[in-house]
């Protein structure tokens, strides 16, 4: 397995940069605007209406977004846990959890194509 995970490390580094990328600026944008701008006031809340959400959702562009927004950052965090568990002298049992952590982003990243799909 951990010859495996050397001969993935490149595309494995990818997905998780680009979560890293959408869950530090646009997630945090997106938490911004509804947490903080919404109630204050700043921006009307009728631009986050389920109607205007669901057109931008279901179109081609924001189903590719969307899917992005889900599938990402669970391999970000796929890649941060593995890091830890090596941190924490795991490096021997580092094939079977790096197995388990991106046999699991790959499990999320389907079941976000299926949601994405079903919009």
């Amino acid at each position: 397995m951990k010859q495996l995970l050397l001969k993935l490390e490149p595309i494995i580094w990818l997905l998780f940069g680009a979560g890293l990328f959408l869950g530090t600026i646009l997630l945090t944008g997106f938490v911004l605007v509804v947490g903080l701008a919404i109630p204050m006031g700043l921006v009307d809340p009728s631009a986050l209406d389920y109607t205007r959400a669901h057109a931008l959702a279901s179109s081609g562009f924001g189903r590719l977004v969307a899917l992005g927004l889900i599938a990402l950052p669970v391999w970000k965090g796929a890649h941060h846990i593995r890091s830890l568990a090596v941190d924490f002298n795991g490096g021997d049992r580092d094939g079977a959890v790096g197995g388990f952590l991106y046999t699991a982003a790959v499990v999320c990243s389907l079941m976000g194509i299926v949601a994405v799909i079903r919009l």
